[in-house]
């Protein structure tokens, strides 16, 4: 009999909030810096499957063997692949096996293998988890996973206090924040129904275009990276840059990025249609920016202090490079992920008064 739940299945996401809730009904877990992963067996068949729903099983043939020997042998489950390297977390070796080369993934698997964390249960057997309560899927997965060979399961803890210790010990050992998951609720695919506390805000966004380096022959060195954030529409925002490279990074950049440039097809290159889109004349730019497109396929990880204007909003200030996410998928860069500041109503705060607008 097959599985009661087939791949493609959307993970539950995570909503960013400033600090730790407390008092309420909440689970809460390490946030593991590494590959989104659901791991759907079926007897001999694994499929390990991306945040975005593509395969990983050709990236990690180890982890899929590994698993293929630990887990039940009709389960799927949500977890993150992630690499240990000099005891912490290394991001750039798991970011290194999204290689074309098969000989090439099987010397880091050998020399650097994945493990994977579980941290959710979504079905067992013929048994669908999705309405059952976090707390009653955490109990039953603790049943199932027996730590080793490469499989780990998640602490939890249902202590506000606990986990506040957890976001300042484990950051030293490559962890990014604290997860909390409602305790009473259910599995919500592609719904931000947990909270994240992150070390610091951050977001992936769509690489849709570039600006060469003013002191350099254009095509030769790259000065910025235009980024993009998709609406709740599915259309595709200019939200702000990303820049301050060294010289050797900018010239690797433009040969990197030179078969992405396009003529052709492009969100931006449209006639004004309420989108944000780069380069637009201001009161500090009389002109009409001059910026090179790219197809919007790449995505980074940035990190940004706030945003301002009207949704949709922009950075403030130019985002700083964190990493290439190979693993994520342009379309699902979204404007949910941004942490909104609360609203206020103006008025209240100058007449010394502050109140929710």
């Amino acid at each position: 009999m097959p599985l009661p739940l087939k791949p493609p299945v959307q993970p539950m996401l995570a909503t960013a909030v400033d600090a730790i809730p407390t008092g309420s009904d909440l689970l809460f877990e390490p946030k593991w810096d590494g590959y989104r992963c659901l791991v759907f067996r079926d007897g001999d068949e694994v499929v390990l499957q991306s945040r975005s729903g593509k395969p990983l099983n050709r990236y990690f043939p180890e982890a899929e063997a590994a698993l293929r020997r630990t887990l039940p042998p009709r389960v799927v489950v949500d977890g993150e692949l992630v690499v240990a390297k000099g005891g912490k977390l290394d991001f750039d070796a798991l970011t290194e096996r999204i290689h074309p080369a098969a000989s090439r993934i099987a010397l880091l698997a050998e020399q650097q293998p994945a493990g994977f964390v579980a941290f959710d249960l979504l079905a067992l057997g013929d048994r669908v988890l999705l309405d059952e309560a976090c707390a009653r899927r955490r109990e039953v997965l603790e049943g199932l996973i027996t730590p080793g060979d490469s499989l780990y399961l998640t602490p939890s803890t249902a202590d506000a206090a606990v986990a506040a210790q957890w976001f300042e010990l484990f950051e030293g050992a490559g962890l990014d924040g604290v997860i909390g998951k409602p305790a009473t609720g259910g599995y919500t695919p592609g719904k931000r129904t947990m909270v994240k506390v992150k070390h610091a805000r951050t977001a992936e966004c769509v690489v849709a275009g570039l600006r060469w380096h003013k002191d350099t022959e254009p095509g030769t060195a790259v000065g910025s990276l235009l980024l993009g954030l998709h609406d709740d529409q599915g259309v595709l925002h200019h939200v702000g840059v990303v820049g301050s490279f060294k010289a050797a990074e900018r010239r690797a950049l433009a040969s990197e990025l030179a078969d992405l440039i396009t003529d052709g097809d492009h969100p931006w290159l449209v006639e004004p249609d309420g989108r944000r889109l780069p380069g637009e004349i201001n009161r500090w730019r009389g002109k009409q920016a001059e910026w090179v497109p790219l197809r919007p396929e790449r995505v980074l990880e940035i990190s940004y202090t706030q945003t301002e204007g009207a949704a949709p909003a922009r950075l403030r200030h130019n985002g700083q490079f964190r990493r290439w996410r190979p693993d994520r998928d342009a379309g699902s860069c979204r404007y949910d992920q941004l942490e909104q500041p609360a609203r206020y109503d103006v008025e209240s705060v100058l007449r010394g008064e502050v109140r929710p607008a």
